[in-house]
């Protein structure tokens, strides 16, 4: 179970340098090239680098590398993504393995993948940073239990891949924010959330009542078939609850994870766990199990 996580001290962020503004990723961008165009553009922005200068160390046209890190036009090529990282100072294997995923995705063939890479080869796997490592050790059986109440085996442990691969590009922001534990924890929700199907907004996590431990110590069909309904019942609730709630909820009431636990995991005081579960007990209850009117106006 999750012990709390000391972050390093933050690390301080370089200057930014005037320059032109780029423009907001593009409606259009998937969220599996969103994967690794977030983290590309995060570090630009924060490099002091403009766009002209990236442009003569990289030898490609400034209005390339704006579409480039906006996502429009063609899916880029990796030898671009790799001449980026280069100055960018990014690790290549975990942008590597995100924009090689978000290729599939743009129905890219394996063929188009090879040939792109033919003149920047990733062979070998590249080891993260010590506190990156002893950070993903500490949380990830947890961060798994998490993605697994809205998706199922495969997508699950994608999400959960992609997000340490994310953190990986992002580390040094982590450490900068507030903390490392809550900006880890967004990255998280956001992977999950973006893979997870939603109605009218929220995200549907029905499938996790076939998986209750209420339901897994019943003996009798019956019995099972009532507590299917009630699972599937407060469930839908409960995708209607606020996003802090209901990812308290899903650890706390899903999963039995500690208060003290859940608070370490989002990167939140103790005092907030408490008091998001304590709200999400209230409205559940009042839709699940409203108040029974009585009959004739009230004394």
């Amino acid at each position: 179970m999750t012990t709390p996580y000391e972050p390093p001290a933050p690390a301080p962020r370089p200057p930014t340098r005037p320059g032109r503004k780029l423009g907001p990723i593009a409606d259009s961008v998937g969220s599996a090239h969103r994967a690794w165009l977030d983290p590309m553009r995060e570090t630009y922005l924060t490099s002091g680098l403009t766009l002209s200068e990236l442009s003569v160390r990289v030898r490609l046209a400034k209005s390339k590398i704006s579409e480039l890190l906006r996502g429009t036009g063609l899916y880029p090529r990796w030898e671009i993504i790799y001449s980026l990282a280069i100055e960018l100072n990014l690790p290549y294997w975990p942008l590597h393995r995100l924009w090689r995923q978000a290729a599939l995705e743009a129905h890219k063939t394996r063929d188009w993948i090879e040939r792109s890479s033919e003149k920047a080869a990733v062979t070998t796997h590249a080891t993260p940073p010590l506190d990156h490592r002893a950070f993903r050790e500490t949380v990830e059986d947890d961060y798994r239990l998490y993605a697994q109440a809205f998706l199922d085996d495969d997508p699950r442990d994608t999400a959960v891949a992609d997000t340490f691969d994310i953190l990986w590009l992002r580390w040094n922001d982590a450490l900068s924010s507030p903390d490392a534990r809550r900006f880890a924890w967004n990255v998280l929700r956001a992977t999950v959330m973006a893979k997870t199907p939603h109605l009218d907004g929220r995200p549907e996590f029905a499938g996790a009542a076939f998986d209750t431990v209420a339901l897994q110590s019943l003996t009798t069909q019956a019995d099972r078939i009532d507590q299917m309904a009630e699972s599937l019942q407060l469930f839908k609730a409960m995708s209607r609850l606020p996003d802090h709630q209901l990812d308290v909820m899903v650890l706390r009431r899903l999963y039995g994870i500690a208060p003290h636990n859940a608070a370490a995991l989002l990167g939140v005081p103790l005092a907030a766990v408490r008091s998001d579960e304590r709200h999400a007990v209230h409205y559940l209850e009042s839709v699940i199990c409203p108040p029974t009117e009585t009959e004739g106006n009230p004394a």
